[in-house]
């Protein structure tokens, strides 16, 4: 008090002087402030103002109604504004007050201020039929529409708040007595609930307030036109239409001017009282439950346009309405899409900065290596949620299915799993726990790849195939039904995942079949060839034998799904030679007419790539002079040769793969296995056949051949 004293003496201007006696006084003083207002309401009821006097009271009725209604938007819960029902109480008794105010003008003198005068004239323009319409539109949007659900709802809300007091205060003393709070946090809660329950009695009381003043303000209307019809005829000799004209005017100018505060304090108080579910600010509420969902918006667009284009409708209008809400569900969903990404981002990080360290665990775990395994960056999550319509692992699934019913193995589960080293939409395939592949993925495109006879060009993202290496565009999904009549062939994101899959593991088979794979597909022919497996032993058979043959047939893509055959040829010769590639040409022998049925044609014609008789000389021999392993795939050949004959062979393949087919090559059975080890690594995608495998019915078309030069 002593500080503010001082300032108040130190200031020199009169004017800054009289601020500060104000603002000291306010503050040591509220409650007369606050009763000095309740005295002037009260005053207007009897004591006569004038004209500037109501000007300046109907323009702080206006101000305050606004007040009311901002506080009432940016209210969380209903007890910020606890003061509500007074303040309802006060403003209601204030308009009434101006309305007595007023009609003493009115009646008196005939006229009741600028503002009214301005709703009188320019506002209604006049006319006092279109005033009353106005004003009568008002009242029933008032007391029909807006009093009647306010009052509903704070007499809900005023009874179930009642009815669950009690049982809100067992549980508070219930946390107390448990010892989940202490004393101080009881009564905390005990007051909230006493504010509680006082505010929606009150809130129950004072909604019929409002509908008090609308009531009242209808009659003072009425009162108005008829007792100033009245005066204006008998006292100041007006004419009838003068009089009728100049008094109606006035009054409803009087009537709009205190029914607009009304409303605003009526919309006012149904945002206090149906706030109470709410958690949030309104406005982030609203956005939360208009704009969580694009999709509405964007139907609510195409609704506008199409009414737009109706007969007899004003397009620009429903135009603009349609552009403007198609604008923002595409730039909600951007941002929804963003906002998610960076959240699943975050939890990725968060969860393995939070990943507890195991108890112990085994050290044999680490040595432990996955077989197939598809590593995925983060925007590729979704193509394995089932959550979000993924369904990769059910794709997985099926290439299990498929790779089984083709090869006659059964190929290990294949992991998935995230890593946020790698770019977002990029995939890594492991085999063995070495990187097999990697590519990149656009899951929210589709890839649209030239099968050779596809015209026109796409716009998109120019990219190659993955598996066949075919120049392919990823585009967006309004581009497929364009695309697929170009001829382009079509697919989503996760069928090139899958498919790439699948190439990879047809290819690399061969590396994941291991021995306890052979042992388990032989203990599944005990059931049918029993003798069989009877014969299966380490002295007539090894395991390691027999998957080193079957690993050959697999890396040159022959299936194994007629196993007796195979373990009938193996058991045949493997008293006659241990050399497993003598033992793997004995068994293709006996697996001819599988062998042809992968590369013939539906007319039963297998067309190849030869060797020249030179060239096959040369290595055959090679291959008798050579006392080479059988592993080294060169047989002695000069690198200049070998240099000549892959050149060779990429001429053929382009001639044959021009045409249509497949490359393949045949040749004589003693150089087979080696000409396919030298033209492997250059040629993965070539299939090395010999005459002599070949079923002696068998027709061949020679389409190309492979020399020395």
């Amino acid at each position: 008090m002593a500080k503010n004293k001082q300032l108040l003496l130190s200031s020199d201007s009169p004017l800054m002087k009289l601020k500060n006696i104000i603002v000291l006084f306010t503050k040591a003083n509220p409650d007369i402030f606050l009763a000095g207002g309740v005295l002037l309401i009260l005053g207007l009821l009897v004591v006569p103002i004038p004209e500037f006097l109501l000007d300046l009271f109907i323009a702080v009725n206006l101000a305050i109604a606004v007040l009311v209604l901002l506080v009432s938007v940016y209210l969380v819960t209903p007890l910020e504004f606890s003061s509500f029902p007074t303040i309802l109480l006060l403003s209601t008794l204030f308009r009434l007050g101006l309305n007595v105010a007023s009609t003493r003008l009115i009646l008196s003198e005939g006229s009741a201020g600028q503002i009214i005068h301005a709703f009188g004239t320019f506002v209604i323009k006049g006319n006092y039929v279109v005033g009353i319409i106005i004003f009568l539109i008002l009242l029933v949007i008032n007391f029909i529409v807006v009093i009647k659900g306010s009052t509903r709802i704070a007499e809900v809300a005023a009874r179930f708040t009642l009815d669950a007091l009690p049982g809100k205060q067992m549980s508070i003393d219930a946390d107390l007595n448990a010892g989940f709070i202490d004393e101080l946090t009881a009564r905390k809660r005990r007051l909230e609930l006493t504010n509680e329950s006082d505010f929606y009695g009150a809130m129950d009381g004072a909604s019929k307030f409002i509908k008090g003043d609308a009531v009242a303000g209808l009659i003072i209307v009425a009162i108005n036109i008829v007792g100033g019809f009245i005066i204006g005829m008998s006292q100041k000799g007006m004419e009838i239409g003068t009089a009728l004209s100049t008094y109606t005017v006035l009054t409803i100018g009087d009537g709009l001017i205190t029914q607009i505060p009304s409303l605003l304090i009526s919309i006012a108080g149904g945002l206090v009282v149906t706030r109470s579910a709410s958690s949030d600010k309104m406005e982030i509420e609203l956005g939360k439950q208009f704009g969580g969902k694009t999709r509405p918006i964007a139907i609510a667009s195409g609704a506008m346009l199409l009414l737009g284009f109706l007969p007899g409708m004003p397009m620009i209008p429903f135009v603009l309405l349609a552009g403007a809400a198609g604008a923002i569900a595409y730039f909600r969903k951007k941002s929804i899409k963003e906002t998610e990404e960076n959240k699943l981002r975050g939890e990725m990080i968060e969860a393995e900065q939070q990943i507890q360290k195991p108890e112990e665990a085994p050290v044999e775990d680490l040595l432990r290596v996955d077989p197939v395994e598809i590593e995925l960056g983060y925007s590729l999550i979704a193509l394995v949620d089932e959550a979000q319509g993924g369904d990769v692992f059910k794709r997985i699934t099926n290439v299990r299915r498929q790779l089984a019913s083709e090869l006659g193995i059964i190929l290990p589960p294949v992991r998935v799993r995230d890593n946020l080293q790698l770019e977002p939409e990029e995939y890594v395939i492991r085999i063995r726990g070495n990187e097999a592949t990697r590519n990149n993925l656009h899951p929210n495109m589709l890839l649209a790849m030239n099968p050779g006879t596809a015209e026109g060009d796409l716009s998109g993202i120019k990219v190659t195939e993955p598996v066949f290496g075919l120049p392919a565009t990823w585009i967006s999904f309004a581009e497929r039904e364009n695309a697929e009549i170009l001829g382009y062939t079509v697919v989503e994101s996760a069928t090139v995942l899958t498919t790439h899959l699948t190439e990879l593991l047809r290819r690399n088979s061969d590396k994941l079949i291991t021995r306890q794979d052979i042992k388990h597909l032989i203990e599944n022919l005990k059931t049918d060839y029993p003798a069989l497996v009877d014969e299966v032993s380490q002295d007539s058979l090894p395991y390691a034998t027999l998957q080193k043959v079957i690993q050959n047939l697999l890396r040159e893509g022959i299936p194994i799904r007629d196993l007796p055959i195979i373990v009938e040829s193996l058991l045949e010769y493997y008293s006659i030679t241990k050399n497993i590639d003598v033992l793997t040409e004995f068994v293709r022998h006996n697996l001819s007419e599988t062998i042809k049925k992968l590369y013939q044609d539906e007319k039963g014609l297998i067309h190849a790539i030869s060797l020249e008789n030179e060239l096959e000389d040369r290595m055959t021999t090679a291959l008798q002079t050579s006392n080479q392993a059988a592993s080294t795939p060169t047989l002695g050949l000069s690198p200049d040769l070998i240099r000549a004959v892959h050149q060779s062979m990429s001429t053929a393949i382009d001639d044959v793969t021009i045409r249509g087919y497949l490359p393949v090559v045949i040749c004589s059975a003693q150089v087979r296995p080696y000409f396919q080890r030298m033209v492997r690594t250059q040629f993965p995608m070539v299939s090395v056949i010999s005459y002599t495998e070949l079923p002696p019915d068998s027709e061949i078309e020679i389409i190309g051949s492979v020399g020395m030069e």
